[in-house]
């Protein structure tokens, strides 16, 4: 029995005074995991489900833009004109035990039992029947005395998935998976590009007007208001003129030297809430320059919103992308962009709707990802919003 032990067991009136031994003192500590604010705001973005799969969408959207027009069998401007507006999912007339589909042109084309598209037949000519007859085949033959064209002594239809166009063809007869793919590249690149200078130029210009205040921020203040004031599409239209040609160019320089207005205000705002705090006043007490203070206090402060600003930017951006495509001032042919699909669906709209479809769902699906993704972020950064 050490001394220790042997002081507390003691009934003794002096010895009520001994030492704790060491066992008894770790057994009343509370122990608790050291947790950064980074790791708070992580714990926080991981713990919503809408904005964690919006961001596993995003990835997943990335990667297919990326790679999907490398390893796909057809090229984004490649055009066959044997098998022009096919859809994805095609009503197949049977004859003989091979199947056929009836363009909207009025074309055949033979299909297999898996659904790859095999041949096509041109018209041989027309008889009085109001009958289509083809080259190369004597037994085939379209009639029109139904509401719908039929296939002359077919034994029934079925509906048959397109396995060598997944999305179809448009009317040029090109593959629309890979166009959608490519125009993600176009749509995606645009606005990050945008996004990244605006970054840029959005907080170093709303950073040194909201730090100087005075006269300086009424005049910086005031060219931004001029900028907001003008239409973007104005400033695509001079850029057009000045570049001689509408394209990829024209739509990031427009996107950059006007996006950038938004976070301007943005970031002036919370730097003129921040520069006030007495950590602001304790830097230039011990002699910090202006530019320290502004790029190593006051704009990291004010990260949060600026994550957040950024993220909802590029949606945005998207949608102004292809808003400028679809009315003809983005990119130009043979490039496609989700816009350029959208525009050039709208003419066989009735006929072949899948060709408005699936890129105004990649416009619909994108801007809705990173919408959430945004909100989830700007949760996550709000310290007031944790909930241990």
């Amino acid at each position: 029995m050490n001394r220790d032990e042997t002081m507390i067991k003691s009934p003794d009136e002096k010895d009520k005074w001994a030492l704790v031994p060491e066992a008894r003192k770790t057994g009343e500590k509370i122990y608790s995991a050291h947790s950064s604010y980074f790791r708070d705001v992580c714990q926080r973005l991981f713990a919503n489900k809408v904005a964690m799969v919006s961001l596993a969408v995003i990835v997943l959207l990335f990667i297919a833009a990326v790679f999907g027009p490398i390893i796909s069998d057809h090229e984004y401007d490649a055009q066959d004109l044997r098998f022009v507006n096919i859809p994805p999912l095609m009503k197949a007339h049977e004859l003989n035990g091979r199947l056929f589909y009836i363009t909207t042109n009025f074309t055949l084309a033979e299909i297999s039992n898996n659904g790859k598209l095999l041949r096509s037949y041109r018209i041989d000519g027309e008889d009085f029947s109001k009958r289509l007859y083809f080259y190369g085949d004597p037994e085939l033959a379209v009639s029109f005395a139904q509401k719908t064209p039929v296939l002359v002594n077919s034994s029934g239809t079925r509906h048959v998935f397109n396995r060598s166009y997944r999305f179809g063809t448009d009317m040029m007869g090109r593959d629309i998976l890979v166009r959608v793919l490519y125009g993600a590249r176009i749509s995606l690149m645009v606005a990050f590009i945008a996004a990244i200078v605006n970054f840029f130029i959005g907080v170093l210009y709303g950073g040194i007007s909201g730090y100087l205040g005075g006269n300086v921020d009424n005049v910086m203040m005031r060219i931004v208001d001029v900028i907001g004031t003008i239409p973007l599409t104005l400033y695509v239209i001079l850029i057009m003129v000045t570049l001689g040609s509408t394209g990829f160019l024209s739509i990031v320089i427009a996107l950059g030297s006007v996006y950038w207005v938004g976070m301007a205000r943005i970031v002036r705002a919370q730097v003129l809430s921040l520069r006030e705090q007495e950590f602001i006043l304790a830097a230039r007490t011990i002699g910090t320059s202006p530019l320290k203070i502004l790029t190593r206090h006051l704009i990291p402060n004010a990260m949060g919103s600026i994550i957040v600003t950024v993220t909802m930017l590029i949606p945005s951006a998207i949608f102004t992308e292809s808003f400028l495509s679809f009315i003809g001032l983005g990119v130009s042919a043979p490039m496609a962009s989700w816009g350029t699909l959208c525009s050039d669906a709208l003419e066989g709209l009735r006929i072949s709707p899948y060709q408005l479809i699936f890129p105004a769902a990649a416009i619909c699906l994108t801007m809705f990802c990173f919408n959430f993704l945004g909100d989830g972020m700007r949760t996550a950064l709000d310290p007031k919003s944790s909930k241990t």
